[in-house]
């Protein structure tokens, strides 16, 4: 957790995950996946995303979960893409953090994989 922002991190993250070999996720606004050589923007969610304990934890379980069928890069992207799709539509339906928590469950288990790929995503080099 940190005040800072998305892209203050931007050059920690390309770094470390060279370091790894692995990829890193940054959440904040809009989210930075890295897997060192490219970056990938996902925009979504909701700012009740931050007003919840354990959401960041729970990302950590999602792209493990993604990460048993892809590589660490593609995984970190989908399960991202995921978050911030039931982030938004959760926010869309629930206005305070215990109502959002349970619609944004609801959203997860709903997500489909065209939803994933519908999810706006900018393609960078790092």
């Amino acid at each position: 957790d940190t005040a800072d922002t998305v892209e203050a991190a931007r050059a920690a993250a390309i770094a470390l995950a060279r370091y790894t070999e692995g990829a890193v996720v940054i959440s904040g606004e809009s989210d930075l996946v890295t897997d060192g050589h490219s970056v990938v923007i996902s925009h979504g969610g909701s700012a009740l995303m931050g007003k919840v304990t354990g959401f960041g934890c729970s990302q950590g379980g999602v792209l493990a979960v993604y990460a048993c069928a892809a590589d660490p890069f593609t995984a970190a992207v989908c399960g991202t893409a995921v978050y911030n799709v039931a982030g938004t539509r959760a926010a869309a339906v629930a206005d305070a953090p215990a109502s959002f928590k349970v619609a944004f469950i609801d959203e997860l288990y709903r997500a489909t994989a065209q939803d994933i790929a519908d999810n706006r995503l900018e393609l960078e080099e790092a």
